[in-house]
């Protein structure tokens, strides 16, 4: 028999998490921890579920299912008692952590990745200001080998102008978080490919995007809000290039391994992502991230305090997590 325990937790940032719809001043999440033979397997999920707005409360949803999770409910059956969002990605997360202390086989070999992770360098993360603060920032990131600038209002161009002049090193990628319209979609593109813009995620809102059918975009283009799991990537094809995969979108690393496998086989380049959380969270995304091009994993970096234990960041270099912490 299993034990459950759902706590809800707050984080403080160092400042304000901005960008084009929200301002965020603290991480706000919700741990699932799964007690069985002595083990405990633990998981981590926001606990405002920006990505399915109208459902159930993250808790309420975990709580629902909790006497089949204490009566041992399986990671696929998860899949199908439970709609894809955080409070499944806690569970799921939690589940592979338990497996893999109930084995000892890590969860890196359960997954048959062919070998144990590796490090790797994730974005720094600047939220949307005014060009100077964002110039002032990325000064003061000049370490940091990969900077993703949060933008998606009017002057644009300008923030990113702004960073590029201070931290003119630095490998860029731009997140509009839905918020430009298409006339400056065509107007800024252009003027981010001569600043150097690696990648630029989700110009529209969802199901906004038809005219990226036809656009010859000089970036390219990742889907996030748009991608949610296997069931979003058709209407994605000749539209973006990437797909940027959240566990708290696709509902846990279950998900998010299939997801990856079949944005592969339809020509899609793997974008890791985050949202504000600890170290708990970031954990199971190093497992995606070894499948990865971009990896946006620095949520703890973003946090006034991390939990311990937590991942190791040496700078923006990320080393696989100790089983003390998870998988």
């Amino acid at each position: 028999m299993r034990h459950l325990t759902v706590t809800s937790e707050q984080w403080p940032l160092h400042e304000p998490f901005v960008i084009s719809r929200l301002t965020q001043l603290h991480g706000e999440v919700v741990v699932v921890e799964i007690e069985q033979d002595g083990k405990i397997g633990r998981g981590e999920g926001e606990r405002a579920d920006s990505f399915f707005p109208g459902r159930a409360a993250v808790v309420d949803e975990i709580e629902s299912i909790r006497g089949q999770i204490e009566a041992g409910l399986e990671r696929d059956e998860l899949q199908t008692v439970l709609a894809a969002g955080p409070g499944r990605s806690a569970i799921d997360c939690a589940l592979w952590d338990l497996e893999a202390k109930i084995t000892g086989i890590p969860v890196a070999e359960l997954v048959g990745l062919g070998g144990p992770m590796k490090p790797v360098t994730t974005v720094f993360t600047i939220s949307l200001d005014t060009p100077e603060k964002m110039a002032a920032d990325a000064r003061a990131n000049i370490h940091r080998p990969v900077l993703k600038l949060k933008i998606g209002r009017d002057g644009d161009p300008e923030r990113v102008a702004a960073v590029r002049e201070a931290s003119p090193e630095a490998r860029i990628s731009v997140d509009a978080n839905t918020g430009w319209s298409e006339a400056q979609l065509v107007d800024y593109m252009p003027k981010l490919a001569a600043l150097c813009v690696e990648l630029v995620e989700q110009p529209f809102m969802p199901g906004q995007d038809a005219m990226l059918a036809n656009y010859d975009s000089p970036v390219p283009l990742a889907a996030d809000e748009s991608c949610l799991d296997r069931a979003s990537l058709e209407g994605l094809v000749g539209k973006y290039e990437f797909v940027n995969i959240k566990l708290d979108k696709t509902g846990g690393l279950t998900e998010a391994l299939a997801l990856a496998k079949h944005a592969k086989s339809l020509g899609f380049g793997i974008m890791i992502g985050c949202n504000v959380g600890t170290s708990l969270a970031m954990a199971p995304g190093m497992i995606i991230a070894q499948l990865a091009s971009f990896v946006d994993l620095d949520g703890p970096l973003l946090l006034s305090e991390d939990r311990k234990p937590g991942l190791t960041y040496d700078g923006s270099q990320i080393s696989p997590p100790l089983p003390a912490l998870w998988g």
